[in-house]
């Protein structure tokens, strides 16, 4: 049982500040007034560890969604809850069958993008850098560092140069509706902190756990890089929330990190993971609202492409036709 792909009428957002009026945005840039109809929301939502579907949703269909960037790493199910309609994506596949590493970060942003998806949220589990963060904590994480180093991290390479900007990686707006819904729920949670994500998939030596706490580090994780930054290049914004299973390897009272430690913790996690979703949806309700994010990520790549209209690849475009599709065609 079940419906057809999501299908959405295309929408611009085409200037860089908004303001809400009505039914529609009222968009004022420096030398433009334009009136957009206001778009539905479409809620992405990127299940990590432990997270591989979402019961509840109304209508649920697996769709199988091919992108020029390789295969996603899984199937995309689609819904409605309240009124909302969601799309799910299994980072690593059901049954957990990709590495940090192996995930094709581009083509799940890609089909998620392909699909109409307007808002992404991003559920991770993670190793916690601070006392005050203890297994069973959902953070709510708003800045990231990248030690990975063997991923592909841009949709945009030569032929088609991008540069996009990451000062503030995180949508006020969804991270927002998030620290709500965990209130609602009555979930320990904790806004803001820094994620910093390693390449894995080891966890980590003694010596860069206390590093990464000396830099400031609130949490620890394997996926979060590129997965923002290539949202942030498809024009989605974006919002994590950090599951706590473990204190890494610096906790010199508790357990160092193992997978049998982190699947038990992570079981539990999971349960509340699924009720902040569903009380996620109905915060954001079904008549979207604009970002409050300062980089602007509806609109980040009006400013961003810098290869010469004449010297830009065919190819490139081809294959960028739902990544960039909304400047490209212009």
């Amino acid at each position: 049982m079940g419906r057809g792909p999501i299908r959405l009428a295309p929408f611009s957002l085409v200037a860089p500040a908004l303001a809400y009026a009505s039914n529609s945005f009222v968009l004022k840039g420096p030398a433009t007034l334009a009136l957009v109809r206001m778009v539905k929301t479409v809620l992405g939502i990127i299940g990590g560890s432990g997270i591989y579907e979402i019961p509840g949703l109304e209508n649920p269909q697996w769709q199988t969604v091919k992108s020029p960037f390789g295969t996603p790493s899984d199937q995309l199910l689609t819904g409605t809850f309240h009124g909302v309609d969601m799309v799910f994506l299994p980072r690593h596949g059901r049954g957990h069958i990709q590495t940090p590493t192996s995930i094709n970060y581009r083509a799940n942003i890609d089909a998620l993008k392909r699909v109409g998806v307007t808002d992404l949220i991003s559920v991770s589990a993670c190793g916690s850098l601070r006392e005050e963060l203890p297994p069973g904590t959902f953070v709510m994480a708003d800045q990231f560092i990248d030690r990975t180093v063997a991923r592909e991290k841009s949709f945009f390479g030569p032929g088609l140069v991008a540069h996009v900007p990451m000062a503030h990686p995180v949508c006020p707006r969804l991270s927002g509706a998030l620290t709500l819904a965990a209130r609602e729920q009555k979930i320990d949670h904790s806004e803001g902190g820094t994620y910093i994500c390693i390449e894995g998939p080891q966890f980590s030596t003694r010596a860069e756990s206390f590093l990464y706490r000396d830099w400031g580090c609130a949490v620890i994780g394997m996926t979060a890089m590129p997965e923002a930054k290539l949202a942030r290049e498809a024009e989605l914004p974006y919002a994590i929330v950090c599951m706590v299973t473990d204190y890494d390897c610096w906790h010199d009272e508790h357990e160092h990190v193992t997978v049998e430690a982190v699947i038990k913790v992570m079981h539990s996690n999971a349960g509340n993971a699924r009720k902040l979703i569903m009380a996620v949806a109905p915060q954001l309700g079904p008549d979207r609202q604009p970002s409050t994010c300062p980089d602007r990520p509806e609109t980040v790549l009006d400013y961003a492409l810098i290869t010469a209209p004449e010297k830009r690849d065919p190819a490139m475009i081809a294959r960028l036709d739902a990544v960039a599709g909304r400047v490209l065609k212009k």
